[in-house]
């Protein structure tokens, strides 16, 4: 029996031995790779393919397809996208310069339901704000504020964790896209 102890001490030994092993072999790495933990992760999209959907979906859409012009260069665009489907959602999503998501949702669907997905149930607040020369109506929630706007068949939201002057910056530099050439 003395021996079966003396052989679970050992094993018990050997596996301490191996993890600080381990453990020193990490901090070595953790310390000797750079890295950047101010760098956001966010992946930016290239603007080739941020041109090709946008092309793609203004002439696929039957309604105007909305894209910011003339945003500051700190605006990066995170993800985009087209489904025609049946409610024609158009998607477009940005890191704002101050580090916080806004995006641009445009559809022919059901306005109510979409409208609650987007900005995750953000409430109508019975408030308009009068951006680009058209009343956009306030929403505000726990996680997203919205601003709306429902014309041409489509609705459009402007959603997001950015400042309601973020997404009034965003919603005031909307432009149609044109179907021929982006």
């Amino acid at each position: 029996m003395a021996g079966s102890s003396a052989g679970k001490t050992k094993t018990v030994r050997d596996m301490v031995l191996s993890m600080a092993v381990i453990g020193a072999v990490v901090a070595v790495i953790y310390i000797f790779i750079p890295h950047d933990e101010s760098a956001t992760p966010v992946k930016p999209v290239n603007s080739a393919e941020l041109k090709a959907a946008l092309s793609t979906a203004s002439r696929a859409a039957s309604y105007p397809v909305l894209a910011p012009k003339g945003l500051d260069k700190d605006w990066k665009a995170t993800s985009v996208r087209y489904r025609g489907a049946d409610d024609e959602h158009w998607h477009l999503g940005f890191h704002g310069p101050d580090g916080k998501y806004v995006a641009v949702e445009q559809t022919t669907g059901k306005p109510g339901p979409f409208i609650a997905d987007q900005s995750q149930d953000a409430k109508d607040t019975g408030k308009t704000e009068r951006i680009g020369g058209k009343d956009w109506k306030r929403y505000e929630g726990d996680e997203y504020d919205a601003l709306v706007l429902q014309e041409d068949g489509a609705t459009t939201v402007v959603t997001g964790s950015g400042s309601m002057a973020r997404l009034t910056e965003v919603a005031g530099s909307l432009r149609p896209a044109p179907a021929d050439k982006v």
